[in-house]
């Protein structure tokens, strides 16, 4: 784990765990088992859910499992639907959407220089090295989240979705090229983009600890792609994400 990503996760988990333990304290002394969960309630009217959230995680495959991520951002969503299917797959669907106005990833660094041929000759000329990868800051939209809410008991309510959004970021994510230096590695075609997509799915769960308010957790199975947008695609084939956050209900 970099430096960076330790310096900003620390504050940021401690900020929360306080929050939490001050909500939690309040909880105690006003929910009761029948009014804390919504989908639990009678009144007839389909929630709407606002919240903030912390995601976090690593890179998965051979080659990207010293990538680092951070994020930190807004959720909002709709139950569409009233409660169908039966025993436990009882509950309802929802559409939802997230923004993350900080995005973080923290990857290795390496070398790599700009490679070509001149007119006219075969010989390879390179530029000096030169330093890419480490720290890219950027910013995720996910503009469709499908969600399949579990009514669950009287506190906690599971979750499973799937999701695709798109991440923009301040240089090409993530860095191509390295050695040995050739035109396919390091030639005047071998960027990747500041644009790529993200589908992705997950499961979680609400913990409703006072009427119409949640913690929330997540495991989130991430993809990053430019879908070729960059000439090249080097990309996350997959990025395992948690999540915390904190939800009001409406």
């Amino acid at each position: 784990m970099t430096k960076g990503f330790r310096g900003i996760a620390r504050p940021l988990i401690a900020a929360f765990a306080l929050v939490f333990s001050v909500h939690l304290a309040i909880a105690q002394a006003t929910a009761t088992n029948s009014d804390a969960n919504p989908f639990h309630a009678n009144s007839g009217k389909l929630p709407l859910e606002l919240g903030v959230l912390v995601q976090s995680g690593v890179g998965l495959t051979e080659d990207r499992n010293s990538f680092k991520f951070l994020m930190a951002g807004v959720h909002a969503g709709k139950v569409l639907t009233g409660d169908y299917l039966p025993g436990p797959l009882h509950g309802n669907f929802e559409y939802a959407v997230e923004v993350f106005p900080f995005w973080q990833s923290y990857t290795p660094k390496f070398q790599r220089a700009n490679c070509g041929t001149a007119p006219n000759s075969p010989d390879l000329s390179c530029s000096p090295l030169y330093t890419v990868g480490g720290t890219y800051t950027g910013v995720s939209i996910t503009p469709i989240i499908l969600r399949w809410n579990f009514t669950g008991t009287r506190r906690i309510s599971p979750w499973i979705q799937g999701a695709g959004g798109v991440l923009w970021t301040n240089h090409k994510y993530p860095a191509f090229g390295g050695g040995p230096l050739s035109v396919f590695n390091d030639g005047p075609n071998t960027d990747a983009s500041v644009w790529n997509f993200t589908p992705q799915g997950g499961v979680g769960l609400h913990y409703f600890f006072q009427p119409r308010r949640s913690i929330d957790f997540s495991a989130n199975a991430v993809h990053i792609s430019s879908a070729s947008l960059g000439d090249k695609n080097p990309g996350v084939n997959a990025s395992l994400q948690f999540t915390i956050g904190y939800t009001w209900w409406k």
